[in-house]
């Protein structure tokens, strides 16, 4: 599809400076512009791009100043926020480009699913039986669906997604490609000779509830009894393990090789980075901020605390820790001659 300059000014309640018939059909980076691709300018070290850019049309702020002498290389639209417009303009580009409908063969869907208006059904979905699908929903090639699921309006699941039966999805939701909803959670026990493990069967579920994002090749373990909770809004990234009986609250995130044990209570709002390691049957409060490669033994009471390091404590602590631990060579060194000049040979 092609827009023209006036079209997105528009839509974007901007201001055209130049050829307002400038016509783009897709997006690019500034630096790396090409003819009839759309840009943006927010941030002033990437300014001097303006003058030699390939881009027909460049988002840019009102109060850019540019130079007298020095026209432009492209059309401006300025707006008031050059990145939330360019982000605004982002999210009805994806839109428009996975707007898919249809169901695709060769797929499956039982006779006893319930599928909503305006879905897409990839080649080779598999629907179970009782599942019901709500409207606008898109399920990518391979995606699995098993009996007895719930996925709300609006949500896609793309290539390869795998939702074990029982298991629900809200509405607005992204779950992307690999990532596995509701398999065992890792429950065994010691026989009675104890030289090996018998598996605890997991027959809970998993619940997501409404605009959660999940990033590929995740991995969210239905529970022992009860449900595995991602509660509103939750946001995780790629490669995040979620154990059996946790429960995320509302508008947490949490980064890329990070594993949360089970039955593990997560507040709402927290910040979680990456490679944190979160131990078993803990409380995390609202608000808490966990730094990258932590690992957490115990929980944090406390409101909006800043924990880094392993096994975790407060960050400012940890960073005093820190300068002394890097010292800590020199300090024996200077123990050493200490020692020698007082007990002379």
């Amino acid at each position: 599809m092609e827009f023209s300059a006036q079209q997105i000014a528009q839509l974007l309640n901007g201001t055209v400076e130049g050829d307002e018939n400038s016509i783009v059909n897709n997006l690019s980076k500034i630096e790396e512009g090409k003819p009839k691709t759309l840009s943006f300018l927010a941030n002033p070290v990437y300014t001097h791009f303006i003058y030699t850019t390939d881009a027909s049309i460049v988002i840019v702020n009102k109060t850019l100043a540019l130079e007298k002498k020095i026209k432009p290389t492209c059309t401006l639209i300025r707006v008031e926020n050059a990145y939330e417009s360019f982000a605004k303009l982002l999210e009805i580009y994806t839109q428009i480009k996975g707007k898919k409908v249809g169901v695709e063969q060769p797929s499956f869907i039982s006779e006893s699913a319930q599928t909503g208006t305006d879905c897409y059904i990839g080649a080779f979905v598999y629907i179970g039986n009782n599942a019901k699908i709500g409207n606008n929903v898109k399920l990518y090639p391979h995606v699995y669906i098993g009996d007895n699921c719930e996925v709300g309006d609006n949500t896609t699941l793309f290539a390869g997604v795998k939702l074990y039966y029982d298991c629900k999805i809200g509405a607005n939701c992204t779950v992307h490609a690999s990532t596995v909803i509701g398999s065992d959670g890792f429950g065994f026990a010691p026989n009675t000779e104890g030289n090996a493990f018998v598996k605890v069967p997991q027959i809970g579920n998993v619940v997501i509830e409404d605009n959660v994002e999940i990033g590929s090749n995740s991995s969210i373990d239905r529970a022992t009894l009860g449900s595995t909770i991602l509660r509103k809004g939750v946001k995780l990234d790629n490669l995040v393990q979620i154990a059996h009986n946790v429960e995320i609250g509302e508008n947490t995130v949490i980064a890329g090789l990070s594993g949360v044990a089970g039955s593990t209570k997560v507040g709402k709002n927290c910040m979680i980075g990456a490679q944190v390691g979160i131990a078993g049957h803990l409380k995390i409060a609202n608000g808490v901020k966990i730094g990258g490669q932590s690992g957490v033994a115990s929980n944090i009471e406390k409101e909006g605390e800043i924990v880094q390091g392993s096994p975790a404590f407060n960050s400012g602590e940890f960073k005093r820790s820190f300068v002394l631990f890097r010292n800590l060579p020199k300090i024996n060194e200077k123990l050493n001659d200490l020692t020698k000049k007082s007990n002379p040979k």
